[in-house]
């Protein structure tokens, strides 16, 4: 099993009694759901380095508990009468960890990367004119018509997140990993400490202004109340389990199911949903990839699969699961079955017939297997059986969660190092409509990893971006599904929904997409 929990207590002291002058209980130790060894949150959408740039970025607008968007360092907002010039002002005392102050200017240079990656920035540029930093505090949007997408696309609350970084480093290529970490958050990253495998260590920014508001989920004043957050890379869940048992962690973000009952259990441990939207499963098949640029050969998958074979497996018990087939989530205003009447029922003899149809030739899929996040590893094994019974070859490659992330974005033929399918899940703020979900974008190039390519899709994803009227909204939204279950862009394999575990000397754990760990004290 690797590092015990009484070698992880020793290994634990020694780290704090290193940190000198910190007072004891201002160390805030959490097991995260993944080691970080990717540091820039515009290049890849994992959700673990998104949580590293809450910690180290902020942003300009935020969401609250009510899914309002609300200004973060912005202290005035403007639209003009026509809707087509958005005018920021930011707010005063905003400085990057350096000690330089943040401009206007390294807003805009941020804004343009992330717009560069990201499906809802890629939507929104292009109804943009012209981003402008008039003098130091002002952002000047003009658009050259009318959309609610700057507003929902600055405060997006997950992958990828507008964070806003100095110029020098937003001028970086967006398809280049940043060096310089600089960022102007409630926390600065130590980079002197950073040890993937074994810790990530931030610091609270003794010179971070927090807005006057009390916190709502990813809005509001981001309070620091502790000194230092170190997070501890233990791949064993039993190990962090039995490290949070005995007191030598705080907080667990995502334990495994089949550990809850144990830690239910326990006098000491809450355990606490801090993202009450959960998550949705998802393969995502390689369209520019023989044989999966046949849509024929891809809509097979939406038969040869069923939802509870993958909940099963992964989850295992029902309290924390929901089968749904709406790919906007069951409960939400967009939920439909639109298009996926008939799919999601493991009907092979469909799933074989299609395969004919689209002249499958036996080509082996290559699937890459994570291995080493609880939530994931199961996912892979399932979608081979159910792909072999619908007549699929399937190539089985596992690796750790950070070399599947590394890869997937890689274009090489799939005997070659590329892929053909992957499985992942996304926190449900990130799919919520056509625009912000990322995997509906079918812009050929400029789509992520999967690259799907559909001029009918984008027309539909535009259209959505231009309504206002919300029963438009729901009719384009199901026409994307529906189109989207047509080309096969990916397939939503279920609903779940992932609790923390924290200490009772933890307080203050705010319920948002994203765990956070401003406003956290210690008793």
């Amino acid at each position: 099993m690797g590092m015990n929990w009484k070698s992880l207590a020793a290994a634990a002291a020694l780290s704090i009694a290193a940190t000198g002058a910190l007072a004891q209980g201002k160390t805030l130790r959490i097991v995260m759901h993944s080691d970080l060894k990717i540091l820039d949150p515009i290049w890849t959408t994992a959700y673990i380095v998104r949580n590293h740039g809450y910690m180290v970025y902020d942003t300009l607008f935020a969401t609250d508990a009510d899914g309002q968007i609300k200004p973060q360092m912005v202290d005035k907002y403007d639209v003009s009468a026509d809707q087509l010039t958005h005018t920021m002002t930011l707010r005063d005392g905003l400085l990057w960890h350096d000690g330089a102050p943040v401009t206007a200017e390294d807003c805009v240079a941020s804004i343009k990367r992330w717009a560069a990656k990201d499906a809802m920035g890629q939507k929104m540029m292009t109804f943009v004119d012209s981003i402008a930093s008039p003098d130091a505090k002002t952002i000047v949007i003009k658009l050259k018509s009318p959309t609610g997408l700057v507003l929902a696309g600055l405060g997006k609350p997950s992958s990828n997140v507008p964070f806003m970084m100095p110029k020098r480093v937003a001028e970086t290529d967006p398809n280049t990993q940043i060096s310089d970490f600089t960022g102007s958050g409630p926390f600065m990253f130590k980079r002197d400490e950073w040890k993937p495998g074994d810790k990530t260590v931030y610091v609270k920014f003794d010179k971070y202004k927090p807005r006057a508001e009390p916190p709502s989920s990813l809005a509001g004043g981001k309070v620091v109340n502790v000194d230092r957050v170190e997070w501890r890379a233990i791949s064993d869940q039993q190990q962090a389990v039995n490290a949070l048992l005995a007191g030598e962690i705080d907080i667990i973000e995502a334990p495994t199911h089949d550990l809850l009952p144990l830690l239910k259990a326990d006098k000491n441990v809450t355990l606490y949903d801090w993202n009450p939207l959960g998550n949705q499963y998802t393969l995502r098949p390689n369209a520019t990839q023989k044989p999966f640029d046949n849509p024929k050969v891809r809509e097979a998958l939406w038969y040869a699969f069923n939802q509870k074979d993958f909940l099963d497996a992964t989850i295992g018990n029902p309290d924390y699961y929901k089968e749904c087939k709406a790919m906007f989530i069951c409960g939400t205003p967009l939920e439909t079955n639109r298009g996926l009447e008939d799919k999601l029922t493991s009907n092979f003899a469909k799933a074989r017939e299609l395969l004919k149809e689209g002249g499958y030739d036996g080509t082996p899929i290559v699937l890459l297997h994570s291995t080493d996040l609880a939530v994931l590893t199961n996912l892979a094994p399932v979608a081979k059986s159910l792909m072999e019974k619908a007549g699929f070859k399937v190539d089985m490659q596992s690796m750790d969660w950070q070399t599947v992330v590394a890869r997937r974005v890689k274009k090489d033929p799939a005997n070659a190092g590329g892929w053909h399918a992957m499985l992942t899940s996304w926190v449900s703020a990130d799919i919520l409509n056509p625009v912000a979900a990322a995997f509906f974008n079918a812009s050929c190039d400029k789509a992520p990893f999967g690259w799907p390519c559909d001029e009918k899709m984008e027309k539909l994803r535009d259209d959505y971006a231009r309504a206002t009227d919300p029963a438009k909204q729901k009719e384009i939204a199901a026409e994307v599904q529906q189109r989207a279950a047509e080309i096969t862009t990916h397939i939503n394999l279920g609903q779940w929904y992932q609790p923390g575990a924290h200490r009772p000397n933890v307080s203050g754990w705010l319920k948002a997409p994203a765990p956070v760990f401003w406003n956290i004290s210690l008793k």
